[in-house]
């Protein structure tokens, strides 16, 4: 613990260091550098107190409230999320450093001295061990992610978006502050400990479970709380961007798995229930989204929101197992959600990083204006197709094995007792398929139109190949993600202790008899995974597929001009090919136009009129509307009528306070009678 606290120590020291950037440009390796080092040195400790069992390490600080102190504890679980979080926090500061460098006019900015503090407070969260420091790193943590946003203020949709953050942000605290309050009882103790040995009663434990999702919630993005999410990580710089939706956003996770499976005490089914309603349809609607952006990094933000969906599901069937008192196969949910973490903090931070070097190397994240990069950024091509192949699921990548392990726990929804759960997890299996199909013709629009045919605008055309440490940064995630593809057993296994911490029971695989490159659940009905084979055959076929074209198809090159459809110009297949509206349409008349109320409007000129034929495409978004917009409309009325309030005589305010005192006094008598 002593390490931890010293690396938490040394981010606080980077940051430092940070404000001197404006004037030592050096200063950004530095702090770059420091951070990765400090988060390296966290990383290798999770690695090891995981591989050693995940014994609990505690250390009790003389700051905080007088009455309580600072407690911090790592855990199993607290050390495999420090784990992700550094990981994260590794790469991200390698290709941060490349990134400044190729935007030096900016030297860091306002960036480089929040840069480790938004990190730093991500790890506090997760060695906190009382409701005080807990609320107090996390705010600390929204806070420093919050001016990260701001530092692309002078871009004109920053303001609107860093404030829609800062008010989700302070909304999901206090519903946090609200459910601890609630656990903490009438015996007034904040420390988790005195919170695990002290059992709310069922309505404290319910209203609790309600606060912690949407709480949490807010912060993961789970929808309808999603809105600051495609608005914010597209703001902020790239590898802030990636930390945000890879990690953060992970962060959010482990405060639902704390609370539920380790505050909260024995569950009940229907929080299960809950979870799984909610993760279903955040996993569908955030693909929806997902479809109708041209924005390359909203895109990828909203993609965030429907592989956050698929964690909530595996942890709704890890509590709805768990309450059924079926510990394997809720461990065989947990380990799939935890997996899934781990594998979206991977692919999902390769493609905001891949996201910013097109940004770098184009100035532009409108898919409309991209294509053909494949010639010419081909490393950053190649690291995208991996990253766009995992998160589609496609075998043998990370994605595919994770919603394998989740498809298996969704198969033993006929070990449960209550038939309303066995339909409603099928239909959840469903809804899952569906989102995972949407999100394969998501990337494959997105890869399509940026790396795939011809440059659609100069900046396309122009486009050269970013520095080393921003490949480098991409690459490290990329093999990643095969490697954990190809052999998932030794991660699963690695955190197999934080399942065995949450759900109290042995290990879900058959180790005893399979070997460590072969995934065998006890529990998934008789199927089983092996990476390894599946690469082997992959490759063979690929192979067999290559010999067969080359000596069926003609030996003979030929070059032509591409049919421009009547255009003319030095390039006509550049302005004839698909645009990502095109490659959209029909998922967008499909679903679109009913979720969405999305609509096509052509503008066709009149014949003889030189202008060019457009299309535009106008939506809206249904949690906004339902939700957000009212109580934008309320609270602007009730501001209206509260501005009288800064008119008022000295008398009047006088009054005012001395019935504000009477109010008190009145709520203190009736409380203690």
């Amino acid at each position: 613990m002593g390490l931890l606290v010293s690396a938490i120590a040394f981010l606080f020291a980077m940051a430092v260091t940070g404000v001197a950037a404006k004037r030592f440009p050096q200063a950004s390796g530095i702090v770059y550098g420091g951070t990765a080092a400090a988060c390296a040195l966290v990383a290798l400790w999770a690695v090891l107190r995981l591989g050693g069992g995940g014994a609990a390490d505690t250390l009790v600080l003389p700051v905080g409230l007088p009455w309580i102190q600072a407690h911090l504890r790592a855990d199993a679980l607290s050390a495999f999320f420090l784990l992700v979080v550094n990981f994260g926090g590794v790469t991200a500061s390698l290709f941060g450093w490349g990134y400044e460098r190729a935007h030096r006019d900016h030297h860091g900015g306002p960036v480089l001295p929040l840069y480790p503090l938004f990190l730093a407070g991500m790890n506090m969260v997760l060695i906190a061990d009382d409701a005080f420091s807990f609320l107090v790193s996390w705010e600390f943590m929204s806070l420093a992610s919050w001016l990260l946003v701001l530092s692309t203020h002078r871009e004109p949709e920053t303001p609107r978006a860093a404030r829609i953050y800062l008010i989700m942000a302070s909304f999901g605290t206090a519903c946090l502050l609200l459910a601890f309050g609630l656990l903490a009882t009438d015996h007034g103790d904040y420390s988790f400990d005195a919170i695990r040995s002290h059992a709310p009663s069922a309505t404290a434990a319910a209203l609790g479970v309600i606060l912690v999702l949407m709480g949490a919630g807010s912060k993961a993005g789970v929808v309808p709380l999603h809105v600051w999410l495609p608005l914010a990580h597209p703001a902020a710089p790239s590898h802030v961007s990636a930390l945000m939706s890879g990690v953060m956003t992970k962060v959010a996770v482990y405060a639902m798995i704390r609370v539920l499976f380790d505050l909260l005490g024995e569950p009940d089914w229907w929080w299960g229930g809950i979870m799984l309603a909610f993760g279903a349809v955040t996993a569908v609607m955030g693909v929806l989204y997902a479809l109708m952006q041209d924005d390359l990094k909203k895109l990828l933000a909203y993609s965030t929101v429907e592989n956050i969906g698929a964690i909530v599901i595996a942890l709704g069937l890890a509590l709805v197992f768990k309450a059924s008192h079926t510990p394997v196969i809720a461990a065989l949910a947990l380990a799939a959600a935890l997996l899934h973490v781990v594998n979206h903090s991977l692919f999902k931070s390769l493609l905001f990083y891949t996201a910013g070097a097109v940004l770098t190397a184009t100035g532009t994240r409108d898919l409309n204006r991209l294509g053909g990069l494949i010639h010419k950024m081909p490393t950053t091509a190649f690291l995208a197709l991996i990253g766009a192949a995992a998160i589609s699921a496609l075998p043998p990548l990370n994605g595919f094995v994770g919603e394998w392990l989740l498809f298996q726990a969704i198969l033993n929804a006929p070990a449960l007792p209550e038939w309303s759960l066995k339909i409603g997890i099928a239909v959840v299996g469903a809804l899952l398929a569906l989102a995972a199909a949407l999100a394969a013709a998501c990337f494959v629009r997105l890869y399509g139109t940026a790396f795939l045919g011809r440059p659609r605008s100069f900046a396309a055309e122009e486009a050269r190949e970013v520095g080393w440490a921003m490949r480098l940064g991409m690459a490290v995630p990329a093999l990643l993600c095969v490697v954990l593809g190809v052999l998932p057993t030794p991660i699963i296994r690695l955190f197999e202790p934080a399942v065995r911490l949450m759900v109290e029971a042995g290990p879900f695989d058959d180790r005893a008899y399979q070997p460590w490159f072969w995934l065998a659940p006890t529990s998934a009905i008789g199927n089983s995974y092996n990476g390894l084979i599946l690469l082997a055959v992959i490759a063979l076929l690929s192979i067999l597929l290559v010999v067969v074209i080359h000596r069926r198809a003609s030996d003979r090159v030929r070059w032509s001009i591409p049919w421009g459809c009547g255009f003319e110009g030095p390039d006509p297949a550049a302005v004839t090919q698909y645009t990502p509206s095109s490659f959209g349409q029909p998922i967008r008349r499909a679903f679109g136009s009913t979720v969405f109320r999305a609509r096509d409007h052509v503008d066709m000129p009149e014949p003889g009129d030189t202008r060019p034929a457009r299309l535009s495409v106008t939506w809206t978004d249904p949690a906004w509307v339902a939700f957000f917009a009212p109580i934008g409309k309320v609270v602007d009325w009730l501001a209206d009528r509260a501005n009288v309030l800064q008119y008022m005589t000295i008398r009047r305010y006088l009054t005012l306070m001395f019935l504000a005192l009477v109010l008190l006094l009145v709520m203190v008598a009736v409380t203690q009678q």
